[in-house]
């Protein structure tokens, strides 16, 4: 059953924070309608696109408690000068703030949270907010680009493409002050992250991962690998040493375009259906997901609108496989006299 609510009264709600290892079933929508992190126009209307494929449906037939707190709304400043090679500093920060509080009221509030982008800068958002309930998480990145360039190291200046830099502690010398940004420090170490799907990784970047140790796979380690070695790889590293809730930040443009065209930055050669879905089943395997983000999804990008529906219909397959759908069906779990369990009003 999906449950409407109001994006305010979440914000409002003051719960006292139940970070558990093994999920409710209650999943909170979050909608970020941004794209200021990236030059692209588009990609704030793809929490509407993913929606209008049948998200809230499909986690309704899968037996759980949907809670759609529709999309947060964000304000511009007027001006928005870049800093430095930074740019449009003030509006992503700002967003990115918002976007924190809110997912951290969610998982505060005993919910596995959906955020639908937006560009990949909301994970600055998305993924600090969920750090201020869960500190020891751990992050899955799966994309086409590492989005690890600082602001000294980005060819482009987009913040799209440096979140992860702005939550790395061991890079927090390189993140200078930056408009908008006072609100947030990093809080994730290296060695909590892991990549998937990486073919596309500039220069800087490149001298970052190798500098920091971060444990990432390329294509070609897919190609070489498999993807079900690949993800044994990636969880034991993360998991060996302590079970604890996982972040998966998901940028839709980690497929091939030929499966995900209506994106902004397509790299050929990405993966395929089945090693995004594969992927997207053995994280849900593990029991401990706690968040998602669902990104770069851009519906003006996309060649015609059977281009579009492909590419949200994909993301809504990601976000599904990760909540527990099967390949052999969605099956709602069957009714006991000690099924009933109490809804939390929001």
């Amino acid at each position: 059953m999906a449950l409407r609510g109001s994006l305010s009264r979440l914000l409002r709600t003051q719960l006292r924070h139940t970070c558990q290892q093994s999920r409710a079933q209650s999943v909170a929508i979050l909608g970020a309608p941004f794209s200021k992190g990236q030059k692209r126009g588009g990609v704030e209307h793809g929490p509407k696109v993913i929606r209008d494929a049948g998200l809230i449906e499909r986690l309704s037939s899968l037996d759980y408690s949907v809670h759609d707190f529709g999309d947060l709304s964000f304000h511009l400043p007027e001006t928005d000068e870049p800093h430095m090679n930074v740019k449009s500093p003030r509006s992503v920060g700002g967003a990115n703030q918002k976007l924190s509080r809110a997912v951290s009221r969610a998982v505060g509030a005993g919910h596995t949270v959906v955020m639908l982008g937006g560009d990949h800068s909301l994970a600055i958002g998305s993924v600090s907010g969920h750090a201020q309930q869960c500190p020891d998480l751990c992050v899955i990145w799966v994309d086409a680009h590492a989005d690890i360039n600082t602001p000294m190291t980005s060819p482009s200046g987009n913040l799209h493409g440096q979140p992860v830099a702005f939550m790395l502690k061991e890079l927090q010398d390189k993140i200078p002050d930056i408009p908008g940004f006072s609100w947030t420090k990093p809080f994730l170490s290296s060695r909590d992250l892991v990549y998937v799907g990486l073919r596309d990784v500039d220069p800087g970047e490149h001298h970052i991962l190798k500098n920091l140790g971060i444990q990432y796979f390329t294509m070609r380690d897919i190609d070489r690998l498999g993807i079900q070695r690949v993800m044994e790889v990636a969880l034991d590293h993360l998991l060996a040493r302590k079970q604890r809730p996982i972040h998966l930040s998901f940028d839709i443009d980690a497929f091939d375009p030929s499966l995900a065209p209506a994106t902004g930055t397509p790299v050929n050669g990405g993966l395929t259906y089945r090693e995004g879905i594969y992927l997207a089943e053995e994280i849900h395997n593990t029991g401990l997901l706690s968040a998602i983000d669902m990104v770069e999804v851009n519906p003006v990008l996309g060649a015609n609108q059977e281009a579009v529906e492909a590419t949200a219909s994909l993301a809504v397959d990601v976000i599904a496989s990760s909540l527990g759908q099967t390949r052999e069906g969605a099956h709602a779990s069957i009714p006991t006299e000690k099924s009933d369990t109490e809804q939390l009003c929001l």
